[in-house]
């Protein structure tokens, strides 16, 4: 690699590209200047300073996971410190425990949280709404597909976003930080809105 290359090349952001919106994820990453890493191997986490666990079906990321012999390998690098951002299906793999799971569905369990599966409905009860960012008090553009929500969550984890589900007035927790570790139920990839991109790239 030239000189000039390394000058040039943003944060190496490895987007977990095994099922999901690893596309989308790359093009918000590389508009905010990261040099995007699709990653497929246990080896190509070494060659990262943030990582991506994109959305899209939890059971079946899951599953290739283990297929891949990544799933210890990501558990490893997250403990070891390597920020992480999981959307949606994202946020159930980055769960402690999960509620609706099927069985022998298994998470990395990198933030010490309750995650309900599909907790906002199926396909059709997708919907776009505008959310409080809590950490600047601002309005947030946020699109939900079959999201799920967190449950309950350990007092440490700190909650970015909350969002009242069909038919109750209770707030659930959407968007949650945990240390280097960050999750939405929504989709920051499809919604025009980077700051959730940009929070990650703010922890490397």
């Amino acid at each position: 690699m030239s000189e000039q290359t390394k000058q040039t090349e943003g944060p190496r952001v490895g987007v977990l590209a095994l099922q999901g919106d690893v596309r989308e994820h790359a093009a918000v990453l590389t508009a905010l200047g990261a040099t995007v890493v699709p990653v497929r191997r246990a080896a190509e986490l070494a060659q990262i300073q943030a990582l991506v666990i994109p959305g899209g079906e939890s059971t079946t990321m899951d599953k290739l996971l283990r297929a891949f012999g990544l799933r210890d390998a990501v558990i490893a690098a997250i403990d070891g410190g390597l920020p992480v951002l999981g959307s949606c299906a994202g946020m159930v793999l980055l769960a402690r425990n999960i509620e609706g799971g099927i069985e022998g569905q298994q998470t990395l369990g990198g933030i010490p949280m309750t995650v309900r599966r599909n907790a906002f409905g199926r396909q059709v009860d997708s919907s776009e709404v505008a959310l409080e960012w809590k950490p600047d008090g601002s309005q947030m553009h946020a699109t939900f597909i079959r999201a799920p929500w967190v449950e309950a969550y350990d007092a440490d984890v700190e909650v970015l976003a909350t969002l009242a589900g069909a038919g109750d007035d209770e707030a659930h927790a959407v968007a949650v930080r945990y240390g280097k570790r960050i999750a939405t139920a929504f989709h920051p990839e499809i919604s025009g809105d980077h700051r959730v991109h940009q929070l990650l790239l703010d922890l490397i």
